[in-house]
């Protein structure tokens, strides 16, 4: 025999000394070696070669439970038939299996896998994961798929039970919100945090609705889901209204038991329980990624707004200081309204393009175009000096802004 091949047997041979030990497990030691072979037929081969390289009787294999996984691998068509039957109820095209092995399986296989210093072994939930997936798909008809699954299914074997994790649907839209008053998405009571006091009448909220519940209502009932998620690309003041080309979003749905729709029926769905609060336009469906990209994107955002100022400055005065903000980087300071849940940093800002577009009723409608994260209430009040330079700063006159629209906001 060469040296590599006496080398494998003393390694069986010391790992069959430890105890009994079943063929799956003794084949998942020498997980690299040899291709087209599974786990128990490598550890059976391995077995035999043992037993004709030292001349045993193989009979004494035929021995008790194996030290190790304690015969889990023969409970396969159990955990197969578990994990079937979970998922039973729930609508999913992928899935994958995943194991919670107990700790003293782990201890058991770690432990040789240091004193022998065995090179790659497979992991026991890996073989678990594998074997039950195959067994499940052979039930439910379902694809097994490891990096996009629908449906994961963990095998907990300490307690004898199984847990789901559904994957989110995700889709793609704009909001228009034609009402002020409500926030982009749900605020706990301030007083009692969300568990319910006289404060907010027990509701727990410190607003009746949001743009996120609204818009939520009616998928959580048609995918069945535990709960909405909006994610936004950034948000309106409370106070602000958002029309034009409306808002980016995407909304998660968390824990769908149905994942199919029609998009166009679902958009008509949600308007027709939103409105006249909220409007959407459903583009496609999404995913975490596009998530991940729209909280990073920084586009350009328009803004209508009406401001107040001293009666005494005339138009041709704010027509020239509104020109000083055309273009001009903005120092600004966290601003003290949201100082609370914001880290106090000093950010620059562009304001992209601004310009008087009349007068209403005394106040002066102006249009303004800014950098992702331009804080417009602050660019017009200077905000106590935190904000530099400022409309008001110019004027060296007290101003503010009365009325907030959102108009544009850039897209991916």
């Amino acid at each position: 025999m060469s040296e590599e091949i006496t080398g494998i047997l003393e390694k069986v041979h010391q790992i069959l000394e430890y105890g009994d030990i079943c063929d799956h497990c003794l084949g998942r030691l020498f997980a690299k070696r040899s291709f087209g072979l599974t786990n128990v037929e490598r550890g059976h081969a391995l077995r035999v070669a043992h037993a004709l390289a030292y001349n045993i009787p193989f009979a004494e294999y035929e021995a008790g439970n194996c030290w190790v996984c304690n015969d889990l691998f023969d409970q396969i068509p159990y955990w197969a038939e578990k994990a079937a039957l979970a998922a039973e109820g729930i609508e999913y095209e992928t899935f994958v299996i995943g194991t919670r092995v107990p700790p003293m399986m782990s201890e058991s296989e770690e432990m040789l896998w240091s004193d022998l210093s065995l090179e790659n072994p497979e992991p026991l939930k890996s073989e678990m994961n594998r074997e039950v997936g195959k067994a499940v798909a052979a039930i439910t008809g379902k694809r097994g798929d490891p990096k996009t699954p629908e449906l994961t299914i963990v095998l907990n074997i300490a307690d004898d039970c199984t847990e789901l994790q559904i994957a989110s649907i995700y889709f793609l839209g704009r909001y228009l919100k034609h009402v002020r008053g409500i926030p982009q998405t749900h605020w706990d009571c301030r007083a009692c945090k969300g568990k319910g006091c006289e404060q907010c009448n027990f509701t727990g909220k410190q607003y009746p609705t949001s743009v996120e519940e609204e818009i939520a209502k009616v998928p959580v009932e048609i995918f069945k889901a535990d709960a909405g998620i909006l994610h936004g690309a950034g948000r309106e003041d409370i106070d602000a209204l958002c029309y034009g080309t409306g808002r980016p979003f995407v909304m998660e749905m968390s824990n769908p038991k149905v994942r199919t729709a029609d998009l166009r029926e679902l958009e008509e769905a949600i308007n027709k329980s939103a409105l006249p609060e909220v409007e959407v336009r459903l583009e496609s469906w999404s995913n975490k990624k596009t998530v991940e990209m729209l909280k990073s994107h920084k586009g350009h955002k328009t803004y209508r707004i009406l401001v107040s100022v001293d009666d005494s400055i005339s138009l041709e005065n704010i027509q020239n200081a509104v020109s000083k903000l055309n273009g001009a980087w903005i120092a600004q300071r966290t601003p003290n309204r949201v100082s609370h849940r914001r880290a106090d940093l000093v950010r620059k800002r562009q304001v992209i393009g601004i310009q008087v577009l009349g007068v209403e009723n005394g106040l002066y409608r102006l249009e303004v175009v800014g950098d992702s994260g331009l804080y417009i209430k602050e660019l017009i009040s200077g905000d106590e000096g935190r904000t530099s330079p400022s409309l008001s700063e110019i004027l060296a006159a007290p101003a503010k802004v009365t009325e907030l629209d959102v108009v544009q906001v850039d897209g991916l």
